[in-house]
């Protein structure tokens, strides 16, 4: 469901909700149901409250944008899954971690 032009302005809304945490989203990258992100953020930051953040941000500005995609929604009112993976990554190199996001698919 999520296009090109979806992903873009998800990737700005999830960078501004980013910084508002003084976090860094330091890889974005989508697939059509969902996206992969990576953050780098201090101890002090709880990763749920990020997540529910940028989920709910997300959530709103993308329906209030992109109306087309209420057709999509998980259980008819919502834009994601109560559920999201994180894992941490404390010794691989970056470039590694970045390398994985980009080759992620993501529609044209």
């Amino acid at each position: 469901m999520f296009t090109d032009a979806h992903l873009s302005r998800m990737e700005e809304i999830m960078r501004d909700v980013c910084t508002d945490f003084e976090t860094d989203l330091a890889e974005f990258n989508g697939e059509t149901n969902h996206v992969h992100l990576l953050v780098n953020f201090p101890p002090k930051v709880a990763l749920s409250k990020l997540v529910n953040s940028l989920k709910g941000v997300s959530s709103r500005r993308m329906r209030q944008e992109f109306p087309e995609l209420a057709a999509h929604y998980y259980r008819a009112t919502k834009l994601w899954s109560g559920s999201y993976f994180a894992g941490s990554v404390g010794g691989a190199p970056i470039t590694v971690l970045r390398q994985y996001i980009k080759q992620q698919n993501r529609p044209v």
